[in-house]
């Protein structure tokens, strides 16, 4: 083979990660080949062992190359007739390399989704836990990143661990539908020999086998799948990222990282810099990239296999990679995190988050929403214009002024009791509720 091609190639160098699931594959391709009468029971044991002896070799570093193994498959298959002979050239009966790799990788990436999942269940529970130490503290909630309502810090909180519980759904779903055996559909069109896929399946721990042996050695849907849930995930921490850095920030000074999730500054010292955050925001293009470039790979290939499906792992490899290592450090920085429930109850209780409670407060008493409404709107604007705290304008209305105790602190939080909502009565609720999301969804993993 050319050089420049063999470079094109070549992917041991980034597919030797799948070892271990690629000798799982072989070892129940063995033990199937010996149930259906194609090997025999002693050159079944020999190549079993032989495979546990080339893992070993591999865990511990000693596995060496050779300058004709392209990827990972054929460095197995090599060493196993170097070490067994004649009958380890019989480990390829009746398989491709087409529905090995794809076995291999379903393997993989059955794997990874239940890491991914069971990090993702750890990042709620350190959410749900710093709200429970911190369950009377409230701050304001944004809309166009403009000071709205009040709300619990839990409620908060909360509203990011439903979205990774909805994450975890994905990922408990895709790695059903992962969990599918191709092995025994050979290159394309299955084989002659007598095979029985299930046995195999069923020693892997599949669910169920293929149906059609072409969309067996060609599906990469898994992947793709896969790789959105990631991005998705990824999305989901870049927005708590961004928010950290808003958080710990001196214009907004909510809360404070440990010192281990921050980093200095080269020049400036005093300077506490939210890297960890800041990360996390922009792995998502990182992770969103992965995803898109495998669709596009993806997009007009033509039944049934092609080379082009190489092009699955490294963006597989590098997402669970880099979604792991962020939804840890995520983890670890909200367990670090200070929150100053003074500086972010202050803000919470600007009088003019209260324009709504006194709204809906004159509703109670008959007047339409909309007429409600421009009454405190025209308040608003006295604020506005005279420079005036909305608390005084409202004090000095003759109407109005009777609803002067909605300023006091925490009072409009405490209205916010529709199921839900931000107050505390509601939360209590919605806390029961999402545990029981979280229960069930975490047995399944």
């Amino acid at each position: 083979m050319n050089e420049a091609l063999w470079d094109l190639s070549e992917s041991f160098s980034f597919d030797r990660v799948l070892y271990s699931y690629d000798i799982d594959g072989s070892m129940a391709h063995v033990r199937g080949l010996v149930h259906c009468g194609l090997l025999s029971d002693l050159e079944g044991q020999t190549l079993v062992d032989t495979l546990e002896r080339i893992r070993e070799e591999f865990s511990s570093g000693t596995f060496e190359r050779a300058p004709s193994d392209e990827d990972v498959h054929m460095a197995i298959e090599r060493r196993a007739t170097e070490l067994a002979g004649d009958v380890g050239a019989k480990i390829h009966t009746a398989r491709s390399r087409n529905d090995q790799v794809a076995t291999t990788l379903r393997l993989f990436t059955r794997d990874a989704l239940t890491r991914i999942a069971a990090a993702t269940v750890e990042m709620v529970d350190t959410l749900v836990s710093l709200g429970e130490s911190n369950a009377s503290s409230y701050l304001p909630g944004y809309t166009h990143l403009q000071r709205a309502q009040p709300v619990l810090l839990s409620h908060h909180l909360n509203a990011h661990a439903w979205s990774l519980l909805r994450d975890l759904e994905r990922l408990l779903e895709a790695r059903s539908r992962c969990n599918v055996s191709p092995l025994g559909a050979g290159a394309l069109a299955g084989t002659s020999l007598p095979i029985d896929p299930s046995f195999a399946s069923t020693e892997l721990g599949f669910i169920t086998t293929f149906a059609n042996s072409m969309d067996a050695v060609s599906d990469r849907d898994f992947v793709a799948e896969t790789l959105f849930d990631i991005a998705l995930i990824g999305v989901h921490l870049s927005r708590m990222g961004e928010e950290l850095v808003l958080w710990t920030s001196s214009e907004f000074a909510f809360a404070k990282l440990g010192d281990d999730f921050t980093t200095g500054s080269s020049m400036l010292p005093q300077k506490k810099n939210s890297d960890v955050a800041e990360l996390a925001r922009a792995k998502s293009g990182r992770l969103i990239g992965n995803l898109t470039g495998l669709l596009v790979t993806l997009k007009g290939l033509p039944l049934a296999y092609n080379r082009d499906l190489q092009e699955d792992k490294e963006p597989l490899f590098d997402s669970v990679r880099q979604v792991l290592m962020t939804l840890k450090a995520m983890t670890g920085a909200y367990r670090s995190l200070a929150f100053d429930e003074r500086t972010a109850s202050l803000a919470a209780d600007d009088p003019f988050l209260v324009a709504i409670d006194l709204a809906e407060s004159l509703v109670e008493e008959g007047v339409p929403f909309r007429q409600a409404h421009e009454m405190v709107g025209k308040l608003v604007g006295q604020s506005v214009a005279n420079d005036v705290s909305f608390a005084i304008v409202v004090q000095n209305d003759p109407e109005l002024s009777r609803y002067a105790h909605l300023f006091e602190p925490g009072a409009a939080l405490t209205r916010r009791r529709s199921p839900g909502a931000s107050g505390p009565h509601a939360m209590l609720r919605q806390a029961e509720r999402l545990m029981e999301v979280r229960r069930a969804l975490a047995s399944r993993i």
